[in-house]
């Protein structure tokens, strides 16, 4: 008996019985046509492969549960359901890779502003050890602890104005020195 002069409907009923030459001829029939039909659809050769290998696997592993009237109607609604899936999947992996992205670039952001204010926070206690200890113990009362030049002035019993040159002096000092630093400083000493 030869697969190639037999009908559709035969090659399904020994399909149906697990014959591998039932399947072979079914794709030797079809293949060709699953793949036109995908390829106008999908860019990829690689993917219009897997697409139409996809509707044979399928086609072979439901052999025996399969209830077609129509072999090519239903080779050709697998490959256009087939390709919908595909694009289907590519959109999830393409918002995955997006939001991953995303995520990913959000991370650095604050990991390189984290390291940053690091770096100024390094660079400020550097210039502070120069300068002299009131200046200095003035400065973080002011800035590092947030107290007002009234408060400083009745904890260390000094008038404000003692309190505004000391903290302009520092501020002089810092503004010279760490102008590198200048643009992350605005947001962490937006005096200076």
């Amino acid at each position: 008996m030869t697969y190639q002069s037999l009908s559709d409907e035969m090659l399904l009923l020994y399909l149906r019985s697990g014959d591998p030459e039932a399947f072979r001829e079914i794709y030797g029939r079809y293949w060709k046509k699953l793949y036109a039909i995908t390829r106008r659809k999908i860019q990829s050769l690689d993917a219009v492969e897997e697409v139409v290998q996809n509707i044979f696997l399928r086609l072979w592993e439901h052999h025996d549960t399969l209830r077609v009237q129509c072999l090519e109607a239903y080779l050709v609604t697998a490959a256009r359901y087939e390709t919908i899936n595909y694009f289907k999947s590519k959109l999830v992996q393409e918002k995955y890779a997006l939001h991953a992205q995303l995520q990913f670039n959000e991370a650095t952001y604050t990991t390189d502003e984290e390291l940053d204010l690091k770096d100024l926070m390094n660079a400020v206690e550097q210039q502070l050890t120069d300068l002299p200890e009131k200046t200095r113990q003035i400065f973080r009362l002011n800035r590092l602890q947030h107290q007002s030049v009234k408060e400083i002035s009745s904890q260390l019993n000094i008038p404000e104005r003692t309190v505004e040159y000391h903290l302009s002096q520092a501020i002089k000092v810092l503004r010279v020195h760490l102008s590198d630093y200048l643009l992350v400083g605005l947001f962490l000493f937006p005096l200076l």
